[in-house]
């Protein structure tokens, strides 16, 4: 199993930010928040050159922005399955809908959310059937994100029965951590909570 890469976090919240210098000390779907806490809604920013390992559920709606390279959004379901974004792209994303980024060109994304975002969920479905095989949910008032991610990759890497799909049988390799870092963005949040 892939270890979590476990680099240093030195960005911090403020009130104004330059997007590009920040977003070069951030790594792939850090989702860093970037606005002061008491902001609505925040704004998190990430530095992606990978896709996104599972499908993500937030509770409440969220905005995705495209500040450069190109991404592709995917839905599970609906009558819109994708939008591709190029550099001054936003998609607009409904509460309660499963979607998955991929990267098609390295680039920095923002994603604006609601200051008090409810409930998260990691998905993951099927390659090879899209049935659903794995889900992961917890709380983003209680657990960062950053956390729940961690923590749900984990628990999918560490069962093979997580990762085969009780419909068809096919089994899915573990996901490489490698080019992540949510543990230490989770530890550089819970931090600046206690400053």
């Amino acid at each position: 199993m892939n270890q979590v890469v476990s680099q240093r976090v030195t960005t911090r919240r403020k009130n104004s930010f330059n997007l590009f210098r920040e977003a070069s000390k951030l790594a792939s779907f850090d989702e860093f928040p970037m606005l002061r806490p008491e902001v609505d809604p925040q704004l998190t920013l990430s530095s992606n050159s990978v896709d996104q390992p599972f499908f993500l559920i937030c509770e409440k709606d969220s905005v995705i922005a495209q500040a450069s390279g190109r991404a592709q959004v995917v839905f599970h379901e609906g009558p819109v399955r994708y939008f591709d974004l190029v550099p001054g792209d936003f998609v607009y994303i409904p509460g309660g809908t499963a979607h998955r980024i991929l990267t098609k060109e390295p680039g920095n994304q923002l994603r604006y959310k609601a200051r008090e975002p409810g409930s998260e969920t990691v998905v993951w479905y099927c390659d090879s059937c899209s049935h659903e095989m794995d889900r992961h949910s917890w709380n983003a008032g209680e657990q960062s994100p950053q956390a729940g991610y961690a923590a749900a990759c984990e628990r999918h890497n560490g069962e093979t029965v997580r990762r085969t799909c009780s419909h068809c049988g096919h089994t899915h390799a573990a996901v490489d951590l490698g080019a992540f870092r949510w543990p230490a963005v989770a530890a550089a949040l819970a931090q600046s909570e206690d400053e």
